[in-house]
């Protein structure tokens, strides 16, 4: 005979252990700078629901259903179905089960495509960064180049029966990749990124270099896909340090002076890889959701602003 059920909030009183996930959405509802966030959306929102319709849900609700499908990796019906499954992710888009609604998954789709319409991720990006500059966490005085592939679904078993036609391959190593390219520009003190752009995965990493700047470092560092004698001379000055990996002449070896130079190099470089980490580890975006550029450039914007309050979350709450 099944047990008599307790009382919802009953039985989350008298839980012992705070959950890894409730421990995260406590740290992020921390450092998240919702007044800065909503204050950008609300003019975009809908006050008022269609005549003798619904009214729409509350945008900060509908924000935080947001913020958790990107730290949790959820589709649009997999967010909802995952709000009536856990307690920690209601409680932190304030929603109590039985009182009230719970946002569908046409109604989760559709504050995508508005953020998506009016540019609202890049907004956000730039807001949490503009955060960050205001509590003195990013100094912006050098700046780490890289770029990552993000794969996409290769397969050709879809609706349209063929791959995204916005994607493209790529060889690295002896691998070939499909998909496209996050290239980001990341303070070197804080290792936050403060600059982002996208492509498909075949642009050289080179290409995508000026975007990447601030134009206020006196240092820059990256690996040797970035090498370029006409850079460096333009970035030459009292006090400026080029740290671009030194790159072997083509069938000669390289001099041992520049293989210490690199070994220094990659240790101020490791910390580019932490955003990567996170959005890809942490977050769990391993592989495009979308089809096209358009829709999983607004993603990434989105998951490199929540991974930057990610990364300096003790220092945002200290």
């Amino acid at each position: 005979m099944p047990k008599q059920p307790a009382i919802p909030g009953l039985r989350d009183a008298m839980k012992k252990k705070v959950t890894r996930r409730e421990q995260f959405l406590t740290e992020m509802d921390a450092v998240v700078p919702w007044g800065r966030l909503l204050g950008l959306i609300a003019p975009h929102y809908p006050k008022a629901g269609p005549k003798g319709g619904r009214p729409p849900m509350p945008l900060e609700t509908m924000l935080r259903v947001h913020f958790l499908q990107n730290w949790y990796a959820l589709s649009d019906p997999m967010a909802e179905e995952t709000l009536y499954d856990s307690e920690a992710m209601r409680r932190f888009a304030g929603i109590e089960l039985g009182d009230d609604r719970i946002p569908d998954e046409t109604t989760i789709l559709n504050f995508r495509h508005l953020l998506e319409r009016h540019g609202l991720a890049e907004a956000i990006f730039a807001e949490v960064n503009a955060h960050l500059t205001d509590k003195g966490i990013t100094l912006r005085s050098g700046t780490l180049v890289d770029a990552t592939i993000i794969d996409a679904p290769s397969s050709t078993k879809n609706k349209a029966r063929a791959r995204d036609p916005e994607m493209s391959s790529t060889k690295k190593g002896n691998d070939w990749y499909f998909g496209m390219k996050a290239h980001v520009g990341v303070d070197a003190d804080s290792g936050t990124v403060h600059s982002l752009d996208t492509s498909t995965a075949r642009l050289h990493d080179s290409q995508v270099w000026d975007d990447l700047l601030h134009g206020e470092e006196t240092s820059v560092w990256a690996d040797k896909a970035y090498v370029s004698a006409g850079r460096e001379a333009a970035f030459e000055g009292p006090g400026k340090v080029w740290g671009v990996m030194r790159k072997a002449p083509k069938g000669g070896q390289l001099h041992p002076d520049d293989k210490r130079i690199n070994r220094i190099i990659a240790m101020v470089r490791a910390k580019v890889e932490h955003p990567f980490r996170v959005i890809k580890r942490q977050f769990g975006y391993v592989k495009t959701r979308y089809r096209g550029l358009t829709k999983n450039r607004a993603q990434l914007f989105t998951l490199f602003a929540l991974g930057n309050l990610f990364l300096v979350r003790r220092r945002l709450m200290a």
